[in-house]
This record gives C-alpha cells, structure tokens and sequence, in this order.
C-alpha cells in the first residue's frame, strides 16, 4: 500500500477533475433552467441521499461523529460546496468561461501561499515551478490571449469583468478551507466520513440560503417544467460530480496532500478540451500547447511530491 496509494491518489484526482470539467460542459445547459443557488442546493441534495445510503452500512458511529463535529464539519461543508459553488457561478454570469478557467487554476499557487502565512510551510521552488507552469497552460488552453486580441463585438472591449473575476476568486477560499480540512480531520474521519458529513452537516444551511436569495429577489426556484428539461444535466452534475468526484478528490487530498490535490484542479479545463475532443471537436494548436504545458507541470509537482514522500521515510 505505501507505494500503490500515490498512485491511486493520482488516479483519484484525476477521476475528480475530469467529472468537473464534464460538470462545465454539462452545467451550460442547467444553468438556463436552474439559477445558481437553487442549482447548489439540487446538485447536494442528490449527493446528500447518495452519501446516506453509504453510511448506512455502517450504523450509529457515523451519525455520532456527525453530532460531535456538526458545527465545524457544517462550516466546511458550506464553504466547499454553497460559497465556492455559488460564488463561481454568480462571478462567471458577470465574467467569461476563460477567466472562470484561470482563476480555478490560482488554486493551487493559493494554497501554497496560505498554507505558508497560516502554518509556516514555506512552498518548495519545484512546486512554485509546477503550478506556474500548470497555469500558463491553463492561460493558452482557455484562450483568453487570443480572444483579448480577437473580440468580435467591439462593444465587449470597453467592459469591465473585475468585478465577476474577483467573486469568482472569493468563492476559490472556500474550496481550499474545505480541502484543508480534509487533511485536519484525517484522525477523526475517513474518506468516507468526512465527504458524506460535510455534505450533510451542510445541507440545511443551504436550503436555508437557497430560500434567502429567493426571498430577497437573487433566486427563483425552477418550476416542474425546467427541472424536467434539465433532468439528465441535474443527474450528472449530483450524482458523478457532486458525490463521486468529491469523494475521489478527498482520496486524493489524504493520498497526496491538499497542496498536491489542489494542484490537480488544473485539469478541470484541460479534462473538458478532451470530452470535447471526445465529441469530435478537434483542438486548435494553441489548445494543445496548453494542454501539454498542464500536463508537464503536473507531471512536476507529483514527482516533486513523492520524493519529498521518499525523503522523509
């Protein structure tokens, strides 16, 4: 096990990713029948009935962990899930998807900096080495240097997305805080445990939000026709990248670190050029420059990582 769980870690983060970046393709659709907050509070309700019934098995000892952490495991939960989600949502309605790519892959280089302001861990130059050359990937990959050069309304030019990028990149706090807490609970609770709980731990708090934005005017709850309409996208996005890729990740998180999982978040855009690919849209050449500068750097920082692994056994 000591030399296979690297290995699946990688093979966990990888599975997560590339759920998410289908989640961008998928979540396009949805979103023009379910507003963002209402869209939250779906995707972890699936997710919610998913994790109850794997917990089932297990009897009263989760339920207990869940009554003796609620309030910190709630706060995660809404962090990971109700305030990064709904946060990039709201912040790419008043930005574009190629800035929404970029600032998910600032995860990483930030993680780094607050794990060195909050715990003294000062990052490694190979791993400030990888994750810069991971997001100059994901800058070539999502295109927005070419689209800067190359708008075609000239009206769009002269507007402002700062105020959509910098909600955005607030909601990215709220992923990292969840992930950091995977590796805090790793003595309390398994992989399981601690994905299942934060979701459920969470679920109230977003009901109760869902049905505060929908009371002050920032919400509409979907009606029976859209939600029949956005079946199929709902599914995926609760099921597959909602319950399955946040468990995969918080494998990942406890197999490799949170700042070698968070550096996996590169992916996400790079995963949903190859469903594209997949679907037959064949990739430009600077997409695969992107691609490859992605992949190099990731290839960097789990070879830095494990043998910092081999260094201190």
């Amino acid at each position: 096990m000591p030399v296979s769980t690297p290995l699946l870690g990688i093979a966990a983060l990888l599975a997560a990713t590339s759920a998410w970046g289908g989640m961008f393709l998928v979540g396009h659709s949805v979103l023009r029948h379910v507003d963002p907050f209402w869209l939250t509070l779906i995707r972890y309700t699936l997710s919610a009935l998913l994790f109850a019934a794997l917990l089932l098995p297990r009897g009263a000892a989760p339920w207990r962990r869940l009554r003796a952490h609620a309030g910190p495991l709630a706060l995660r939960g809404v962090a990971g899930f109700g305030v990064f989600s709904v946060m990039l949502l709201v912040g790419l309605a008043h930005s574009v998807p190629s800035h929404g790519a970029i600032l998910i892959a600032t995860t990483p280089i930030t993680t780094q900096l607050l794990r060195w302001m909050l715990d003294g861990e000062r990052p490694t130059r190979s791993t400030l080495l990888a994750s810069a050359l991971a997001l100059t990937g994901v800058v070539i990959v999502s295109g927005v240097l070419e689209s800067a050069h190359s708008l075609q309304d000239g009206a769009q030019r002269g507007a402002s997305t700062a105020f959509g990028d910098a909600v955005a990149f607030a909601g990215t706090l709220g992923w990292i805080w969840y992930t950091r807490g995977a590796a805090r609970f790793a003595g309390t609770l398994d992989v399981v445990e601690y994905s299942a709980l934060t979701v459920l731990a969470a679920w109230p708090l977003l009901l109760i939000g869902a049905l505060a934005a929908t009371a002050v005017g920032l919400a509409a709850p979907p009606d029976a026709r859209e939600l029949r309409l956005a079946t199929s996208g709902l599914l995926y996005i609760g099921v597959v990248s909602s319950a399955i890729a946040v468990l995969a990740y918080n494998y990942g998180v406890r197999s490799m670190g949170a700042v070698s999982a968070t550096a996996f978040l590169n992916f996400v855009p790079v995963s949903a050029l190859l469903l594209s690919l997949a679907l037959g849209r064949l990739p430009t050449g600077h997409e695969l420059a992107g691609l490859a500068l992605v992949v190099g750097g990731l290839l960097l920082h789990t070879a830095g990582a494990r043998g910092a692994a081999v260094i201190q056994e």
